[in-house]
């Protein structure tokens, strides 16, 4: 019960946060400094949870479970423990005791930032168009077969879906694209996800 209440916790803080950010117009001018430290820290608090493998949900319940996800999805600048998380969840998954979408989710988030294609389409950004789009996709003509696979939707609904919260939360494509793309390239350097 512990573990559950502060995992809940941790991921409030997160909501909190961006709610914030969001109010503010300043969550979508790139990784906000605000964000990456409840995102550090609250990696490290999952981290000294996870010795013993990934939460299941005999032991956080799914709330719980959901929770420790959105902590290692959010840890961006942390590419040693986003590693570490999937390879657990992988294992989780495997035996049954965590949601497969959860890891495609995570895997993805990582080829992304490691510049490699994604493979179930789950990470988008603002396309050439002015358009929320799913990042490159490996094989993408087998993608909803893969998404399937894993209990996610078939990409055109998620598209919509993603174009529709962009539009919500008042997210607009970047000013100087091109400014955009070189910060993209070359933050993922900086905090260790690529060769510099």
């Amino acid at each position: 019960m512990e573990r559950l209440t502060q995992l809940l916790g941790l991921v409030e803080e997160d909501e909190r946060v961006r709610a914030d950010l969001v109010r503010s117009g300043a969550l979508f001018g790139g990784y906000h400094p605000r964000m990456e430290v409840v995102h550090v820290a609250n990696a490290q608090a999952l981290s000294t949870m996870i010795g013993e493998g990934w939460p299941t949900v005999a032991d956080v319940g799914e709330e719980g479970q959901r929770a420790a996800w959105v902590i290692a999805q959010h840890a961006i600048s942390q590419p040693q423990f986003q590693r570490q998380c999937l390879a657990l969840l992988e294992v989780a998954v495997a035996r049954g005791e965590a949601p497969a979408s959860q890891m495609a989710m995570l895997a993805d988030r990582i080829r992304v930032l490691e510049g490699r294609p994604q493979l179930y389409g789950t990470q988008f950004d603002w396309d050439a168009n002015g358009q929320m789009s799913p990042l490159p996709i490996e094989d993408a003509r087998e993608a909803d077969e893969r998404r399937a696979h894993v209990g996610l939707e078939p990409l055109a609904e998620a598209t919509a879906r993603h174009r529709r919260n962009a539009e919500q939360t008042g997210e607009k494509p970047p000013g100087d694209r091109a400014e955009y793309l070189a910060s993209a390239e070359a933050w993922p350097r900086r905090v260790g996800w690529r060769p510099g």
